[in-house]
């Protein structure tokens, strides 16, 4: 496990490839083990193969509820958003980028999509809803939908720096120790905090001061 866990760096040689696509079944056993990372780092909200240095089209999400992506094509997307967006494989940076509140997402799981949204409502494609009226629940939906977006990129060979906002500027370029203490800042309002819990209001479009 920590050789595995040492290979989140940017210089990792998978980071800009496309990677292969897995079976269902080795996607589910690649899947398990990036959870087990991902929980045990406790500073990010998804997780690519490549990453941790393996070759599979495979992802998890964990942000509302555990997701797991293998082999996912986005088949839409609509209502842009800009949003700050941190990577565990860039530690200490930030760009601004452009993404999709509401995107479908098929995986080798589902016959057809999951419509992924900010709005107050989820949906499966196949057509049941789940409502919601809460503004802190439409922010980690909104999150959520980044994320995703965000390990699918990495699955393809892309970074956060090629989906980079070339009209904004990289918010933080600072190599930041995992436990070192910063200020973050949102709407006038600030918090000190370790870098490595600071990782979920970074990805929520708070700032280092």
């Amino acid at each position: 496990m920590k050789k595995v866990i040492n290979c989140l760096k940017e210089h990792n040689p998978l980071i800009k490839k496309k990677l292969r696509e897995v079976s269902v079944e080795e996607g589910l056993v690649i899947a398990e083990e990036l959870f087990q990372i991902l929980n045990k780092r406790g500073d990010g909200i998804g997780l690519a193969a490549n990453q941790v240095g393996i070759d599979a089209q495979v992802a998890v999400v964990n942000v509302r509820e555990p997701l797991v992506l293998i082999n996912p094509k986005i088949i839409s997307k609509e209502n842009p958003i800009d949003f700050y967006e941190g990577c565990l494989s860039y530690p200490g940076q930030g760009v601004s980028t452009q993404r999709y509140r509401d995107i479908v997402v098929q995986t080798a799981q589902e016959e057809c999509g999951w419509y992924f949204s900010g709005a107050d409502s989820l949906q499966n494609v196949r057509g049941s809803w789940e409502e919601k009226n809460k503004e802190d629940e439409q922010e980690r939906r909104i999150l959520e939908s980044i994320c995703i977006q965000h390990e699918i990129d990495h699955l393809n060979g892309i970074t956060i720096h090629d989906r980079e906002n070339k009209s904004k500027p990289i918010v933080s370029q600072k190599k930041i120790g995992r436990n070192e203490i910063i200020t973050i800042q949102k709407d006038g309002e600030e918090k000190v905090l370790k870098y490595k819990k600071a990782q979920r209001f970074l990805n929520d479009g708070w700032i280092i001061k």
